[in-house]
């Protein structure tokens, strides 16, 4: 099990949500993430900009569009921190 910030514990399982992360939801096990660069408007662009925040993932992307970074599926790959 692992220990989660508020002192529960996560179990391992096969569960359900209806959860759909937007920007403004608050990640609170999770501190950092590695994915690769997302199709526009996208719900995994839409994941990592709630996770790292809107405009640290606009930085990112005009960084990697001006360099000629790979996208999508078997792309470049970044490494981001949760964001404020």
């Amino acid at each position: 099990a692992i220990d989660t910030p508020d002192g529960a514990r996560m179990q391992p399982g096969a569960r359900e949500t209806q959860l759909f992360v937007v920007p403004g939801f608050r990640f609170r096990v999770v501190d950092r993430l590695i994915t690769n660069f997302h199709l526009p408007r996208s719900t995994l662009l839409m994941l990592v900009s709630a996770f790292a925040g809107i405009e640290r993932i606009r930085s990112a992307y005009a960084h990697a569009v001006e360099r000629r970074y790979r996208f999508f599926s078997y792309g470049d790959a970044m490494l981001l921190e949760r964001g404020p």
